[in-house]
């Protein structure tokens, strides 16, 4: 039976990077019906927003999705088409891995970490105002009632709710997730012993559901630590589960350990729903071109495969793209040794090799 995803292409380099996934994913054997549907800058005009309400049906409907990348539009009331569908759609796990692959330009070897990062509470939820505002003032005046630390009147104000439930679900997600991938252990990372109310009680709720899971180490270690730590020693470290402010900086860090965005796939995943995306732009100005590097969405596809149970298939993709990668032959400019090399394929090529190795 075929399985019905929801197919997004974006904008910019976007279609050519959809299309270059769809024609991998398919070449694995796994069979699917795909819908096409559409967001973005380009669908504004005929639908006077990114983000048609058809879209959203069809990935309810499916509740699988994949996403090409789409250029966040300026000043039509969205943060994000990628931030709208995470909050429509309740998409509360950022999965982020980030392994090296022989043949990308890094300087570490042997890194393999997944960052789950929480998507709706912390620093992130939305909750400001203003320096100035009437609002500032009224909540600058009510706090300073409530403790002998004063806060200037002129500043801006952000508030950082992270609650037990929200916690549990992410720190349990991870788990779940280390279970189900075979992984050793999961890190809890904060600053707890700054802030004591709200990253201690992450901390404290990851400690209970860490209890549930004791084939997995947990480990806990601050975000100051853990950056220096991954700089060091990358290796030491598995899975990470974070808040949304620091799993948002330190999804990137990793990301440049393994050899940038190019190759740093991504997932937001829900209760109902789940998208699949690469984690870069959509790099306009390359439109058209056949050039753009689709490792990262093509990878973006194999874990979708994971999600929907097709490991194998999955395993197969991932050796795939790393022969591919490893041989330098058939893949895109920024892969190879010299960005001007003129050997470097185009983003259909580098698919095609990939399908080589996969049929």
């Amino acid at each position: 039976m075929a399985y019905r995803v929801t197919l997004i292409p974006g904008d910019g380099t976007g279609p050519e990077l959809t299309e270059a996934t769809r024609r991998v994913l398919e070449a694995t054997g796994v069979e699917f019906e795909w819908e096409v549907r559409h967001a973005g800058v380009d669908v504004m005009e005929e639908a006077g927003t990114p983000l048609p309400e058809e879209t959203l049906a069809s990935i309810k409907r499916n509740k699988v999705a994949l996403k090409g990348p789409i250029t966040t539009p300026i000043g039509i009331g969205f943060r994000s088409v990628n931030v709208a569908l995470r909050h429509e759609l309740g998409l509360y796990a950022c999965l982020r891995p980030c392994k090296t692959y022989v043949g990308v330009r890094s300087r570490y070897e042997n890194v393999d970490v997944v960052v789950v990062r929480e998507n709706t509470e912390d620093l992130y939820a939305g909750i400001e105002y203003e320096a100035g505002t009437d609002d500032a003032h009224a909540v600058i005046e009510f706090l300073n009632t409530k403790q002998p630390k004063q806060i200037a009147p002129t500043s801006g104000i952000s508030i950082k709710p992270i609650s037990p439930e929200g916690t549990e679900r992410i720190v349990r997600y991870a788990f779940e997730h280390a279970r189900a991938a075979g992984r050793r252990q999961v890190a809890c990372i904060t600053k707890a012993n700054i802030m004591k109310f709200t990253d201690g009680l992450f901390l404290s709720v990851f400690r209970e559901v860490a209890a549930d899971y004791p084939e997995i180490e947990p480990r806990e270690t601050l975000v100051d630590a853990l950056c220096m730590g991954l700089v060091q020693r990358p290796e030491e470290f598995d899975v990470l589960v974070l808040p949304n402010l620091y799993g948002d900086i330190i999804s990137d860090l990793t990301a440049g350990l393994v050899g940038g965005l190019g190759v740093a796939p991504g997932a937001n995943i829900g209760a109902e729903s789940a998208v699949f995306e690469a984690t870069h732009g959509s790099a306009p100005k390359y439109k058209g071109l056949n050039k753009v590097n689709p490792t990262a969405m093509i990878l973006s596809g194999k874990l979708m495969l994971e999600h929907i149970g097709e490991r194998d298939a999955a395993a197969r993709l991932d050796t795939a793209v790393a022969a591919v990668i490893a041989e330098g032959q058939s893949v895109t400019y920024d892969l190879k040794a010299r960005r001007d090399d003129p050997t470097a394929v185009g983003t259909a090529e580098y698919a095609d090799a990939i399908i080589d190795k996969l049929t």
